[in-house]
């Protein structure tokens, strides 16, 4: 009634982000594609003499999930339209982790050991607002270990400790269909173990088996599982001091046959679609990281459908 140009379509956005999180773009990478690519726009439902919305409309749009919680909301509606498609749960879950990079912060001691405190940027750097507003607080190093390289003479290098810095994606597959069902964004330096508990397990999966590796393993873990009516095939891990049992050895190789399953969700992510944190903040990189999984679930579904259809 104002007047005025009327608002873009919800869908549409939606659809733009969808498309952001599928090929890891920025917004205005977006923008462009869907602008310069004819498929896009068909994808979007739009013509060549529809406007576009911007790089800002769509940030907009972006926090206004956020703020609205929606994207848990909108995962949840997406694996209840998975169910009821007849892909249900089945065979067991995979629970694992992986790190998200985010941009590096370079801070002092003294800034670091506020931020450990809790302080927030704007209370770290009050005279300074342009600066507080790009650094990110959420975020934490960590060290990732890598395993040694056989070199031409046989002999391995010792595991190698690499820094990272940024988020972690807590992820939980199902076995015989390998969606995401259930998810959690943390920073960097939490335990994957202690998020057993913290809703990644799924409860209506038909089988009680669950599968992860040895960072997953402790007595708090196996006591959860039992009380939950779970079986647990996560890795044992190695006696301290002592070489691993045969015994051992073999059963951990029989359970990382179906565990690898989980690596190719985090594969996919961050080599096809490019999956990494351009922004500053857990919200926004908890929706990044959302977006990322509600596109990988959608594209699983495709290639699960494309598969029963009739030659």
């Amino acid at each position: 009634p104002r007047g005025g140009r009327p608002p873009f379509d919800a869908i549409l956005k939606f659809k733009m982000l969808y498309l952001q999180a599928q090929h890891g773009l920025s917004f205005e990478a977006t923008e462009h594609l869907v602008r310069d690519r004819l498929s896009w726009m068909r994808f979007c439902g739009l013509t060549l003499a529809d406007p576009v919305p911007d790089a800002n409309t769509l940030w907009d749009f972006r926090e206004a999930l956020i703020r609205a919680g929606a994207l848990d909301k909108l995962f949840a509606r997406l694996d209840e339209a998975i169910k009821a498609a007849g892909y249900l749960p089945m065979a067991g879950q995979i629970v694992d982790a992986s790190l998200v990079a985010a941009p590096r912060q370079r801070n002092t001691d003294e800034e670091k050991a506020a931020i450990k405190a809790g302080r927030t940027a704007r209370e770290i750097w009050p005279d300074k607002p342009a600066k507080a507003a790009q650094k990110d607080t959420d975020a934490r190093w960590t060290l990732k270990t890598s395993k040694g390289k056989v070199e031409a003479d046989g002999t391995v290098k010792n595991d190698l400790a690499i820094p990272a810095f940024g988020y972690k994606s807590h992820i939980g597959i199902d076995r015989r269909h390998g969606f995401i069902r259930r998810q959690k964004v943390t920073d960097a330096a939490a335990h994957d173990g202690a998020r057993l508990r913290e809703g990644l397990i799924d409860p209506t999966n038909t089988a009680s088996d669950v599968w992860g590796d040895t960072a997953y393993r402790s007595n708090v873990n196996e006591a959860f599982l039992a009380n939950c009516g779970k079986r647990s095939r996560i890795h044992r891990k190695k006696p301290q001091g002592k070489p691993m049992p045969k015994r051992t050895a073999k059963a951990n190789a029989r359970k990382s046959k179906v565990r690898a399953s989980v690596e190719h969700v985090f594969a996919q992510q961050k080599h096809r679609m490019k999956l990494t944190i351009r922004s500053i903040g857990i919200k926004r990189a908890k929706a990044t990281i959302m977006m990322a999984n509600i596109a990988y679930n959608l594209g699983r579904w495709r290639w699960w459908e494309t598969r029963a259809a009739p030659a």
